[in-house]
C-alpha cells in the first residue's frame, strides 16, 4: 500500500502538477538573454557550472538567474515548491544549464526556442548511468525510467572526449548529434597556472601538516543507492600512517551523497584528515601527488596532472555486478588494481621510485582529449552564447 501511494504521489507531481505548471506560463513571450541555472541538489551552484555562470553574469546584457530544487537533501515539500518556482521561470527562459539527471521537466515537451545545455558532472566514460543501468541491481526499471525520463528536452551535452560520445548517448537514450566533445567546462581551471597555485595554498593553509609533505587523497565514490549511500570502509588508517606517516598525509574525501562518514582514529590525527565539507575536489586534485580511488570519475580530471593513480577495488566484482562499467576495469584503469591496505601503500612507495606515465598519458589522451582549458569557450559557441569579454 505504501509503494502504492508513492508511485501515485511521483505519477501526480511528476505528469500532472509540473507539466501544467510548465504550460501555464509558455504562453508568455520568451525573455531573450534570460539565463537560468539549475542544481538540482546542493544550496550552493556547483564546480560543473562555476566557469560558464562567470563567463555569462560578468556580460550585464544576460539575465542570469539559479534555481536550487534541493532534491533528496531537504523536505519533498520544499523540493516541490521550489521545482514549481523553477518550472515558471523556465517557462520564458532562452537557455537553461544544468548538470546533472533530473526528470522535474523531462515528461512534457519543451518550447523550442529555450535551448537546455547539459553539463554533466563526470568526465570520461567509467560506472554505468541512466538507462545503462536499467535493470540492474543500481538502476530503475527499464519501464520506470521510460516513464519518468531524465534526459528529455536537452540540445546539448557536453563531454570530455570524442571516444565517450556512445556511452553517453546509450545512458541519456539522445542522439549523438547532441553530444558534443566540447571538453568539460570546470577542467578549465586546471590548465590555469595561478588557480593551481592558488589551490594548493588553500591545502596547506586548511590542513598545515601537509605543507613539507606528500599528499595522499583518497577519494572513493559511495556504495548503494543514491538515498542510501554508504562509504567504504576498508582502508586501514593506522597501517597507512604506520608505514608512510613520516613523509606523508592522507586526505580523505567522501562522496557528497554520503551522510555519514567513517572515523579517524584519534591516534591518526596528525597524519589523515577528512575534509569532505573543508575542501573542494578541484583543490584537492591540484595538490595530491598520488591519488587512491576506486570507481569514481574523478581520475579522469586527475589524469590531467600526470601523477600516478592507485585504484583500491576491494569489492570489484561485486560493485561491477551492482552497477557495471563501460569498460573493462581492468584494462582501463591506468594504474595499479589492488584489493588490500598493504598493497595501496607498497604501491605509493613504489611511486617514490616511478610509475607508468606513459599509461597516464594514453588513459588522458584518449577520454580527456577536448579538455584543454577552453572548454567553455566552445561550449558557449555551440550554445549560441556570445559574451563581452
Amino acid at each position: 500500500m505504501k509503494k502504492l501511494i508513492t508511485n501515485l504521489g511521483k505519477f501526480i507531481i511528476l505528469r500532472l502538477i509540473y507539466p501544467r505548471q510548465y504550460r501555464k506560463y509558455c504562453g508568455l513571450p520568451l525573455q531573450r538573454r534570460k539565463v537560468i541555472f539549475l542544481e538540482v541538489r546542493g544550496k550552493t551552484l556547483g564546480n560543473s557550472m562555476r566557469e560558464v555562470y562567470r563567463r555569462i553574469s560578468e556580460d550585464p546584457s544576460y539575465d542570469v538567474r539559479c534555481h536550487f530544487l534541493m532534491e533528496g537533501t531537504g523536505p519533498r515539500s520544499e523540493n516541490v515548491k521550489n521545482t514549481k518556482a523553477f518550472l515558471k521561470d523556465m517557462a520564458t527562459a532562452e537557455y537553461v544549464f544544468l548538470s546533472e539527471a533530473n526528470n522535474a521537466f523531462a515528461c512534457f515537451e519543451k518550447r523550442p526556442e529555450t535551448t537546455v545545455i547539459q553539463l554533466w558532472h563526470g568526465c570520461g566514460a567509467f560506472k554505468r548511468f541512466g538507462l545503462s543501468t536499467a535493470d540492474l541491481k543500481f538502476g530503475s526499471s527499464r519501464a520506470q525510467q521510460q516513464k519518468y525520463p531524465l534526459y528529455r528536452n536537452l540540445d546539448l551535452v557536453s563531454v570530455s572526449s570524442p571516444e565517450v560520445i556512445w556511452a553517453y548517448k546509450e545512458a541519456m537514450g539522445v542522439d549523438d548529434g547532441i553530444i558534443k566533445a566540447t571538453g568539460i567546462s570546470r577542467t578549465d581551471v586546471f590548465f590555469d597556472s595561478g588557480f593551481v597555485t592558488a589551490a594548493v595554498r588553500k591545502v596547506h593553509k586548511a590542513v598545515p601538516a601537509a605543507y613539507g609533505r606528500k599528499v595522499i587523497l583518497y577519494a572513493p565514490t559511495f556504495r548503494g543507492d543514491v538515498t542510501h549511500a554508504k562509504a567504504p570502509d576498508r582502508l586501514d588508517i593506522r597501517y597507512m600512517m604506520d608505514r608512510l606517516g613520516d613523509r606523508y598525509v592522507l586526505l580523505i574525501k567522501h562522496h557528497p551523497f554520503i551522510k555519514e562518514r567513517p572515523g579517524i582514529p584519534a591516534e591518526c590525527s596528525s597524519f589523515a584528515y577528512d575534509i569532505t565539507e573543508k575542501l573542494e575536489i578541484d583543490d584537492l586534485l591540484c595538490a595530491a601527488d598520488v591519488c587512491i580511488s576506486d570507481y569514481s570519475s574523478l581520475v579522469f580530471e586527475y589524469a590531467l596532472f600526470r601523477r600516478p593513480m592507485i585504484f583500491f577495488a576491494y569489492d570489484l566484482e561485486l560493485y561491477n555486478d551492482w552497477r557495471g562499467f563501460y569498460y573493462d576495469y581492468e584494462e582501463l584503469t591506468p594504474g595499479p588494481v589492488v584489493d588490500t591496505t598493504g598493497r595501496v601503500a607498497e604501491c605509493i612507495e613504489k611511486c617514490e621510485e616511478g610509475f607508468d606515465s606513459a599509461a597516464v598519458e594514453q588513459f588522458a589522451d584518449k577520454f580527456m582529449s577536448s579538455c584543454d582549458g577552453h572548454a567553455t569557450d566552445r561550449i558557449l559557441a555551440y550554445a549560441g552564447i556570445e559574451t563581452d569579454g
